[in-house]
């Protein structure tokens, strides 16, 4: 079987003209996929929206029906930071069952990519930071829930620490939550992961490179997951404008082979989301995320 994509048309929904969360990325990655030859038509796989009780497997019921029909209060509205739709409601929960898809994809082939997902700052009852239902967490429950995964590692490389899913994870050994992040950056008020690794700002590709090889493979040797989920947040980009560390696009490249390579290479499967990523440049960006996808297509060519 091809290294599985997954993609779904309604990933994209309109935002006003002027807001700084760049909703076009996820099509124009998929579109970038095709035309670059990374990926075939035939290699993406479309999403189903999921059942409400997989979602409130991680988020509370009154939270859930609350965003699910608009009734959200304005304050909880704004923590998000999305302007509430039908569509929008629409579109988050089909990206939590691209998460979940990914997840399943992983441990049939060993490896799969998501275009969209790494909500990891969605609380089990309210939202924040462009994060409305937290895709990881639920993929970890749901794939747990079936069977189909006892242990689970959460790898979170986004610039921004993973604190929805480190509180949601914290009195569960079977999840393992790793956020590697810059220190100064948001949420300004931190939670606290299995291990955390907060990076001064400005760091560059080597340092970042090492740092992780530093961590990563005794990780793998100590939690030995039955399953990967690796959020490979691009914000760690020195031209992000929210990130504030300074990897080019050779150090994001390298950094997924360096992920991949070491999981995939001693037989743990990885499902793959691109997290966050925010500048000016939209070609550039999408671009930064298709890394994720290009140098999955190498090391599952090279090892399958």
């Amino acid at each position: 079987m091809d290294l599985p994509f997954v993609y779904h048309p309604d990933y994209v929904v309109p935002l006003p003209n002027e807001h700084r969360f760049p909703m076009q990325k996820f099509r124009l990655l998929q579109e970038m996929l095709i035309a670059d030859g990374v990926a075939e038509k035939s290699q993406f796989h479309a999403p189903e929206r999921p059942p409400i009780a997989w979602i409130e497997q991680v988020h509370t019921p009154e939270y859930v029906q609350a965003y699910c029909t608009g009734t959200l209060d304005t304050k909880a509205q704004r923590r998000i930071g999305l302007p509430w739709s039908p569509a929008l409601v629409n579109r988050t929960c089909v990206a939590v069952g691209g998460t979940v898809l990914t997840a399943k994809l992983a441990l049939e082939c060993g490896l799969a990519c998501n275009t969209a997902g790494g909500t990891h700052h969605a609380f089990p009852s309210y939202g924040s930071g462009f994060c409305i239902f937290n895709d990881l967490a639920i993929a970890a429950r749901v794939i747990q829930h079936f069977g189909l995964a006892q242990k689970i590692l959460i790898v979170d490389l986004d610039v921004h620490q993973g604190d929805g899913t480190a509180l949601i994870f914290q009195d569960d050994a079977s999840v393992f939550t790793f956020s590697m992040h810059c220190e100064v950056n948001f949420p300004g008020t931190k939670q606290t992961s299995d291990l955390d690794v907060a990076l001064p700002e400005g760091m560059e590709d080597e340092t970042y490179l090492q740092t992780l090889a530093a961590h990563l493979p005794d990780l793998l040797d100590r939690v030995k997951p039955d399953l990967v989920l690796y959020d490979a947040g691009v914000d760690v980009h020195m031209g992000d404008r929210l990130g504030k560390l300074a990897l080019s696009d050779r150090g994001v490249f390298c950094r997924e082979m360096q992920v991949l390579e070491t999981c995939v290479g001693q037989g743990y499967p990885v499902a793959c989301v691109i997290g966050g990523g925010y500048a000016e440049d939209i070609k550039a960006l999408v671009y930064r995320h298709s890394l994720l996808h290009r140098a999955a297509s190498e090391v599952y060519t090279r090892i399958f």
